[in-house]
């Protein structure tokens, strides 16, 4: 899963996420986050896909249960 490579700078998003918006955690809030830390010079180490693979495992025990 990414990790943000700035976490000082991530956190301080998040924190004006949480006073912007009225729902946190919301799929809009964490895409607002995304978009100002990157547009404010930050990045993501980590694989993309590796998360996605993780929900898929999820999701197939769920289905299996």
């Amino acid at each position: 899963m990414a990790k943000p490579t700035n976490s000082k700078l991530y956190n301080s998003i998040k924190a004006q996420a949480k006073k912007k918006f009225s729902a946190y955690p919301s799929a809009y809030a964490s895409a607002w986050i995304v978009k100002t830390y990157k547009k404010r010079g930050g990045g993501y180490s980590g694989s993309k896909t590796s998360g996605i693979k993780q929900a898929a495992k999820r999701i197939a025990r769920k289905e299996n249960a």
